[in-house]
């Protein structure tokens, strides 16, 4: 963490600014130009399954301090009651993430949101509320932060030294086709040589591997 620290006291607080007023002020505008949106997801998903519109979970955040994510539900109402049955075919290598690529617990809007990342658009809300940042390494469940630091806690918190985001450097690297030892290497990389303009490109790569459904399930 110090490591951390050092390397962004040599970054202009300029761009520290700039990080937050596009944090705040596209999630903002986001949530008002797609409100319409918003509210077709959350019609679907109340059409398609019973339970609530919206998941929320708890993930750990910047500095390993817990906030509740804000998702579309695409599972379930009892998917985490389930989890346990079904640890044993996690096709995540090493089992620290927990990935099923036919998981059963997902319902049919769900494939679609998933497939499309619309799952992910409430946690604008989140960016909104200070939790995450548009850009950063993306949050970990409890169950996944556990095994994370056992796997290597080092590189694990270094991750944690910058907000977490909606978007990330595994995001547009993979996603779920890569290991998460690579993970853990890209957030790294990003935690060490973060720059505005780095934000900015990760954002743009970001529509081209929605707009292409890549290794989203």
């Amino acid at each position: 963490m110090i490591a951390i620290q050092r390397a962004n006291r040599r970054r202009p607080p300029v761009q520290f600014l700039a990080k937050r007023v596009l944090d705040y002020g596209a999630a903002g505008l986001g949530v008002l130009l797609l409100a319409p949106l918003l509210l077709l997801t959350a019609l679907a998903i109340l059409l398609d399954s019973p339970g609530p519109v919206f998941f929320r979970q708890e993930r750990k955040g910047l500095g390993g301090r817990t906030f509740r994510v804000w998702k579309f539900r695409t599972m379930a109402v009892d998917a985490e009651a389930r989890l346990k049955d079904l640890e044993a075919l996690n096709e995540s290598e090493g089992g620290v993430l927990f990935k099923l690529k036919c998981d059963p617990r997902v319902t049919r809007t769900g494939r679609l949101l998933r497939s499309t990342s619309l799952d992910e658009l409430p946690q604008l809300f989140n960016v909104l509320q200070g939790h995450m940042s548009l850009v950063g390494p993306r949050p970990l469940q409890l169950r996944d932060c556990e095994r994370a630091l056992e796997y290597d806690r080092e590189a694990f918190e270094r991750r944690l030294g910058v907000l977490p985001g909606i978007t990330g450097p595994w995001q547009v690297s993979g996603r779920s086709a890569l290991s998460f030892e690579q993970m853990l290497k890209l957030d790294c990389e990003y935690v060490e040589h973060w720059t505005f303009a780095l934000d900015l490109s990760i954002l743009l790569r970001t529509l081209l591997v929605v707009l292409r459904r890549s290794g989203a399930y």
